[in-house]
């Protein structure tokens, strides 16, 4: 047998030339890193949760809350999309990262020794600390120590720091027992406990103190373990380009103050209303609101009025009662007297419909009288005054407020200066005299509450009606919004890509 070795060099120098090929072509892969990844399609894609403090869908739609509002920042810093995933439970958050689904998990998620072992996180934005959180009842005192907690039902999500955290403290507390449920959020939980459902739940006290105004009752308790940091979570791998973009953006100046901005307007909002007002009003809500909904919607396209605003004015003025009469002769659910239902064409002031629409369009003659210079949430506010005592009085606090020196177009202002007229050395130097100044400060402040307890009521009825209805088995599934996820020859490819610099 003969060999000819001029072809058998050639072939070696042939392979040798394609596994440098090969060799180069996978190094010049691995240069593209995550971020860059991201970049090229356009699209960030993130695991969250459905919450009232996470994210969800106002009332036209649009989705809003404070992860999404955060992230979407992210997003726009970055150039690209931001995509949602939503899971049907709060553990496959970490499964979506861990298969490279998502590229960020945002659900409020504390940083834990289990988590770390991992995944890597991004610069904390906030701190919360584990809290056992029960309901004030009368011959049963709050517990005080972890011994206190024997034989009490205890529920928490599964898959939580709180279920780590539990079973950490079973490690010193043998008495501790607990169930875990896949099903429910931290509002749901807290829900269990103000209907008496279970006897304790654990929430982060940065997330029960955003929502604790609309559970009159419940308390917190015993504190679980030191503060925590609270971060976006991403999978752990050599490629770090993600983690440190993210540290880039929360390193921004603007960033910090969208922090502070989002902290006031998602996590301490609050309705100060009492355990009664508060029963009453869901009472309320399920009996009589059911029938007057289309009626405030229907206002709302005739005037621009927000429906949930007229509906919160209505509530306060009758609580949905269209046979109401006050001693002063206005009737119907927007209370509205002979003059002013005589102003809107209103001859039927028991009328549901005609109350509401015309209440509306009363109101919008009302505002109309407020000088343009005054917008926003303070022009509600004067509005609402004005719609109460009337515009005339309204004006006088306001000349009041001038000649203290304060900015009469601010209602925080002005609110202060309101009850004055009802004191002689005051109302007897402005033109329109007396007026019961206290009743516009309690009437828009109670509105301001019925609306927040209104708005609270539909976003959780709105986050229930998008829960899907599956069957365990089906739990593996995910729904995506919006957008579509990238295609699975992308996600092997980027698998792939993320693997090579280890296996170099």
């Amino acid at each position: 047998m003969r060999i000819n070795f001029f072809h058998v060099k050639e072939l070696l120098f042939l392979l040798i030339s394609a596994s440098l090929f090969i060799a180069l072509y996978l190094f010049s892969l691995s240069n593209h890193s995550q971020i860059d990844a991201i970049k090229k399609t356009g699209i960030l894609r993130v695991a969250t949760r459905n919450t009232p403090t996470t994210y969800y869908q106002d009332n036209n739609g649009n989705p809003t809350g404070f992860e999404y509002e955060l992230l979407k920042a992210f997003a726009d810093y970055l150039g690209v999309e931001l995509e949602l995933i939503i899971p049907d439970t709060f553990g496959e958050i970490f499964t979506l990262v861990q298969n490279r689904s998502a590229h960020i998990a945002a659900a409020g998620l504390t940083i834990t020794e289990e988590r770390k072992e991992n995944f890597r996180f991004t610069p904390a934005y906030a701190y919360s600390t584990p809290t056992l959180i029960y309901r004030v009842t009368q011959g049963k005192p709050a517990p005080k120590t972890i011994a206190d907690l024997e034989n009490k039902s205890i529920k928490v999500i599964a898959n939580s720091s709180h279920a780590e955290l539990l079973r950490t403290l079973r490690q010193t507390y043998s008495v501790l027992k607990w169930q875990e449920t896949t099903t429910s959020n931290v509002t749901e939980l807290l829900e269990d406990v103000y209907e008496q459902e279970i006897d304790y739940t654990i929430s982060d006290d940065l997330v029960f103190d955003a929502q604790k105004s609309y559970f009159p009752g419940l308390k917190k308790s015993l504190v679980l373990s030191k503060p925590v940091p609270v971060a976006w979570l991403l999978i752990k791998q050599n490629d770090q380009s993600l983690q440190r973009a993210t540290r880039r953006f929360f390193e921004l100046p603007a960033t910090q103050e969208l922090l502070v901005k989002l902290k006031k307007k998602y996590l301490t909002r609050q309705t100060r209303l009492g355990y009664v007002d508060i029963e009453t009003f869901r009472s309320d809500l399920e009996t009589r609101f059911c029938k007057l909904e289309q009626y405030f919607m229907m206002a709302e396209q005739e005037t621009d009025i927000d429906w949930r605003l007229l509906a919160s004015i209505a509530y306060q003025e009758s609580h949905w009662n269209p046979k109401a009469v006050s001693p002063t002769g206005v009737k119907g659910i927007m209370m509205l007297t002979r003059a002013a239902a005589k102003e809107v064409g209103v001859k039927d002031r028991t009328d549901p419909i005609k109350s509401v629409i015309g209440g509306a369009h009363y109101l919008k003659k009302v505002m109309a009288k407020i000088p343009d210079r005054i917008q926003g949430k303070d022009r509600t506010w004067f509005s609402l005054a004005s719609y109460n005592i009337g515009y005339g009085h309204l004006e006088d606090a306001r000349v009041l407020t001038a000649r203290a020196g304060r900015d009469p177009d601010k209602w925080s202002n002005v609110k202060e200066f309101l009850p004055l007229l009802t004191q002689k050395e005051y109302y007897q130097t402005v033109r329109h005299g007396y007026a019961r100044g206290y009743e516009p400060v309690l009437y828009v402040k109670n509105i301001r509450n019925y609306y927040d307890l209104l708005d609270w009521e539909l976003r959780k009825a709105r986050i229930e009606a998008a829960k899907p209805s599956i069957s365990p088995a089906e739990n593996e599934g995910e729904i995506v919004m919006p957008g579509n996820s990238l295609d699975k020859g992308e996600e092997a490819v980027k698998e792939m890509i993320d693997t090579i610099p280890s296996a170099l």
